[in-house]
């Protein structure tokens, strides 16, 4: 089995991305919105942070506490989308449950949506019009290009935790031809799919429910693309692919840790980088 190598990838494009940044008349930058004290969103905004840093991207904290007002965080976006100085806009999920994200997420600039799931971007998407694509989509896209000789069919099946999300994914890879079927998980339970996951040549799963898929649930050199990361206090990372089950019967896998998490900075910041050049 062919493990895809997330790190090497992403090196590759943040070296490209910081050459582009250094010939740039002015610097790209990215300004992160948190609302909370939710442990893994700080720990993933560190890490983009560094990468920022890394490739010359300026980079910029609005921290606002679990007792802030919607209005808050929608005012201050709106600040942001007036500032010249701001390239790309992204509000760390999840939010608290009682913010409307959907609505914090439409109040974004849609040339400034480097995470890529405003409705304009998302319709932009669906007439195959330039925009700022998804980013974990355009990752899982990534991911299948480096597994291309392997791959013995377009038809895929994806598992995920929301119906927009799927219709994202499934216009995201249309456009290189694949075609996709998705589930949309109501439990951490492949209960019900056993003859769709049997019968799936691609497998993605984006679902946070660790080790769910095991070597007996999949067909025999399928290719599977593991996006769905559970991260513990401890610092242990387990993806929703068992991958000591399926490691003899699977010919490709995006491992976790070291498969998306890597490239999904990486294609963030280059989404930065090209909202830059609309300025």
């Amino acid at each position: 089995m062919k493990l895809f190598d997330g790190k090497k990838v992403a090196n590759k494009i943040l070296k490209e991305i910081a050459l582009e940044v250094k010939k740039a008349k002015t610097k790209p930058c990215l300004a992160v919105i948190l609302v909370g004290d939710d442990e893994a969103s700080k720990l993933y905004i560190k890490l983009k942070k560094a990468a920022a840093q890394k490739v010359g991207i300026n980079f910029e904290e609005h921290l606002f506490s679990v007792k802030s007002k919607e209005a808050e965080v929608i005012s201050r976006i709106k600040e942001l989308n007036q500032n010249e100085k701001i390239s790309g806009i992204i509000v760390q999920l999840p939010l608290p449950a009682v913010f409307n994200v959907d609505k914090i997420i439409a109040a974004i600039d849609p040339k400034k949506d480097v995470d890529g799931f405003h409705k304009e971007n998302l319709k932009l998407l669906e007439k195959r019009k330039n925009g700022l694509l998804p980013v974990l989509p355009l990752v899982i896209l990534t991911a299948l290009d480096s597994a291309k000789k392997l791959i013995s069919s377009k038809n895929v099946l994806a598992l995920v935790n929301s119906e927009v999300f799927g219709q994202t994914l499934k216009a995201v890879l249309a456009r290189d031809s694949f075609k996709v079927n998705y589930l949309v998980r109501s439990t951490c339970m492949v209960f019900g799919a056993e003859k769709e996951l049997k019968n799936a040549d691609i497998l993605i799963s984006v679902c946070g429910c660790p080790n769910m898929i095991k070597g007996e649930s999949i067909k025999e050199k399928a290719v599977l693309i593991d996006a769905g990361v559970t991260r513990y206090h401890d610092g242990r990372v387990t993806g929703d692919i068992d991958q000591e089950s399926v490691k003899n019967k699977a010919v490709f896998l995006t491992p976790v840790p070291g498969g998306v998490g890597p490239l999904t900075v990486a294609l963030l910041l280059r989404n930065v980088y090209l909202a830059s050049l609309a300025d």
